[in-house]
């Protein structure tokens, strides 16, 4: 794992305790757009070495993701 992973997973675990415009504070703080930030998120969640680094934080937002894609696959199948 990088240090930019690093500081992506750090960003997503203080991020969700605040309000405001976090695709600005992406772009300031991270150097990404918020899709690449998105992408880079998502492909850590799958990381065993994320996991290690920050178990909670991992498998929270691992739930949410699921959660997600649930009700995604809920509403496909009901058009």
């Amino acid at each position: 794992m990088t240090e930019d992973d690093r500081l992506i997973l750090d960003f997503a675990a203080r991020w969700w305790k605040t309000a405001g415009a976090q695709h600005d504070a992406i772009t300031a703080e991270l150097g990404l757009s918020p899709t690449r930030y998105t992408q880079r998120l998502n492909h850590l969640l799958d990381d065993p070495e994320a996991l290690e680094y920050n178990p909670t934080l991992v498998r929270r937002l691992q739930r949410i993701r699921s959660q997600r894609d649930a009700a995604r696959a809920a509403r496909r199948t009901l058009r």
